[in-house]
């Protein structure tokens, strides 16, 4: 396959990837349309295809808006696929890519956007069609952006695991890359010791000439253990980059940022472990002692685990064998709850040594 259809086969997933997670935009179809078009709230709407150059360009400035106006209670922000909802764009007159028309509330006859492609723009137009006032919001990116004053400070940070791109503002490419690049960069937000950055390569010649990048996008990985920088060769969508950062960081996230059933695990105490379900409650404090020999030679963030592990095995000598599993219940309702990413990170973790406390047993 030649190198442009590669990179076109990656935009199509990467759109594809974007219309299927959950954002501001509501995601419409011949069930839902005219239940959310035409009703109490004006509605703009984007006819899009998702092999369309145009729409994956527009992807980015689109959620700006939809972020916009995702409390205005007068104005709904859509998005049809037209590639699976065919019948729904012909019955609207769509016949380019992407179309975006305004609905009146109240009205299914539309208004067709003639207007620059921006958010900047779009936020303007909406505000003048639903007679809202509504800013532009500032969508916070997790991205770190290099400069020449901090590249050094934050890529050669031995305590850090960084991953760069090298890009160039005017490379199609790295449009395309942009938002896929921003939801890897979310999903490790809260990981201290994982950099996702980028640094406009076309602006800082200097540090292109220097890591060797002679096209755009060029994505690197600098280590902790080598700051010379590695090329990133792998795949280009989420799912590719969030295995590579799990098996190069030795975290486990999913694509949504949440841990995984990994996340905590420490193979080493997970025999001992083992060991110490299988036995009475008295030779448990032998293991427990073992245990501990173990945690004391653990570095880096399994000391932590380590130590979890020993807290739950002196609870389970304490109050029973049934206590790992109703504390498993006890952390899934805090789950379930509304809490902090750093606490569900907590509680994950210790959820899931607590359960080697009972799948061993």
């Amino acid at each position: 396959m030649a190198k442009s259809q590669i990179w076109f086969a990656l935009g199509t997933l990467a759109l594809l990837f974007l219309s299927a997670v959950a954002d501001e935009t509501v995601v419409l179809t011949e069930e839902n349309f005219e239940k959310e078009v035409g009703q109490d709230r004006g509605a703009l709407v984007e006819f899009y295809a998702p092999w369309c150059g145009h729409c994956k360009k527009l992807v980015p400035e689109y959620e700006k808006v939809a972020t916009s106006f995702k409390k205005s209670k007068s104005v709904l922000i859509g998005k049809v696929d037209c590639d699976d909802q065919k019948n729904l764009c012909s019955k609207n007159g769509v016949s380019g890519y992407p179309t975006i028309k305004w609905f009146p509330s109240k009205s299914l006859e539309p208004k067709k956007y003639e207007g620059a492609r921006t958010a900047e723009a779009l936020v303007d137009f909406v505000n003048t069609e639903g007679g809202t006032n509504v800013k532009l919001a500032t969508v916070p990116s997790s991205v770190v952006v290099l400069t020449a004053e901090n590249f050094d400070e934050v890529v050669l940070d031995e305590s850090k695991d960084v991953l760069v791109e090298f890009y160039a503002p005017w490379c199609g490419h790295c449009k395309n890359l942009a938002p896929i690049y921003e939801k890897v960069a979310s999903v490790f937000k809260n990981d201290e010791d994982v950099v996702i950055a980028n640094l406009d390569a076309d602006k800082y010649k200097d540090f292109a000439e220097k890591y060797g990048v002679s096209g755009y996008p060029t994505i690197k990985f600098f280590s902790k253990v080598n700051k010379a920088g590695e090329d990133y060769d792998g795949g280009r969508d989420l799912e590719d980059f969030v295995n590579f950062i799990n098996e190069q960081s030795g975290v486990n996230r999913d694509a949504k940022g949440q841990l995984t059933s990994k996340a905590g695990i420490v193979d080493d105490l997970d025999v001992l472990v083992k060991e110490f379900v299988s036995v009475s409650n008295d030779d448990k404090k032998a293991i427990v002692s073992k245990l501990e020999e173990a945690v004391e030679k653990l570095e880096g963030a399994a000391v932590k685990s380590g130590k979890i592990y020993l807290r739950v095995a002196k609870k389970c000598i304490n109050e029973g064998s049934e206590y790992a599993k109703k504390e498993i219940e006890r952390l899934e309702r805090i789950l379930d709850k509304s809490i902090s990413p750093s606490k569900a990170d907590e509680f994950i973790i210790k959820k899931n040594i607590l359960s080697t406390f009972t799948e061993s047993a």
